[in-house]
């Protein structure tokens, strides 16, 4: 271990590997020392674990109807969080529930990121009138809040969970390209660029080896900080009854379901509420924390 630990800290690495490991290295020292981030990063490790373990860490059928059981109170024997209206386990529908949440934050992660890097990279690498086009295009999504942009696509895609996914995912990607515009900016006119440019490298090369990879840090922060978000947008989606369709257990709808009995039967609106909190602060915390860490003007880093 000890050996392993010198050959981090090395001052001077004698290959690229060792380069990269030592930086992530002195970067995992540097994160740990935020003890809220720490505890975001933990809580979505959690949460990742019980997505995996669901059908073994759940009680019960997340399915199952029992209306003999129904709005059994917290505390229950046998249902530790109660029952909803229809008699189903909440513990067990939330353990269920966070595999489509993961899902759902899954995918936009890998749609909304790369598309937004995609358009702001090539406007802002080829400028004149591919950069306004691509911006005023951007602009309009801009305009309209995330919400309403995604009830529209939804409705006119059809309910269901990959729609609402692909709606999210349309609206979500705006700021990724504004990000990653401004980045290639800054990058475009440097030497480095001119150096490969003279090399004989084409623009589609330029932008994808080499301005893409100075951009993931700011689109990594700003997707960690832009989870909570989507995860609220997919929640509303599923209150409103365009997201997951019934009976899949998905916090949102859950919530819906719970806010006519929520004078009486307050936990079962309130407990899925409560999970969607954690887990949209668990990234805010991991997001604040990686901006410290990835961000150089945060004087975070060194």
């Amino acid at each position: 271990m000890s050996s392993l630990r010198t050959w981090l800290n090395s001052e001077s690495p004698e290959s690229r590997m060792q380069a990269r490991a030592a930086a992530i290295y002195h970067g995992w020292l540097e994160f740990r020392t935020n003890r809220l981030a720490l505890l975001g990063l933990w809580i979505l490790i959690l949460l990742v674990l019980i997505a995996i373990f669901a059908p073994w860490l759940s009680p019960h059928d997340p399915f199952e109807q029992n209306l003999a059981n129904r709005l059994l109170p917290l505390g229950t024997e046998g249902h530790l969080l109660g029952t909803d209206s229809l008699g189903r386990d909440i513990l067990s529908r939330l353990i269920h529930g966070s595999r489509i949440t993961l899902y759902i934050v899954g995918l936009v992660a890998l749609i909304a990121p790369v598309l937004g890097l995609f358009i702001g990279t090539v406007a802002g690498y080829l400028g004149g009138w591919t950069d306004t086009v691509l911006m005023r295009f951007t602009d309009i999504f801009l305009a309209f809040p995330r919400l309403v942009l995604a009830l529209a696509f939804v409705a006119a895609l059809g309910a269901g969970i990959e729609n609402a996914v692909l709606a999210i995912a349309l609206t979500a990607w705006p700021p990724y390209a504004r990000i990653a515009r401004a980045e290639t900016l800054s990058i475009r006119r440097s030497d480095y660029i001119s150096a490969v440019k003279l090399q004989g490298a084409g623009a589609l090369r330029i932008i994808t080896r080499h301005i893409w990879p100075l951009c993931i840090a700011s689109l990594v922060v700003r997707i960690t900080l832009d989870m909570a978000g989507i995860i609220l947008a997919a929640a509303g989606l599923g209150f409103l009854g365009l997201g997951a369709r019934p009976p899949s257990p998905e916090w949102g709808a859950m919530i819906a379901e719970g806010r006519r009995f929520i004078l009486d039967y307050w936990w079962v609106a309130t407990i899925p509420g409560i999970a969607i909190f954690i887990v949209s602060l668990a990234f805010n915390l991991l997001g604040d924390g990686l901006r410290d860490l990835l961000d150089p003007k945060s004087g975070g880093s060194s």
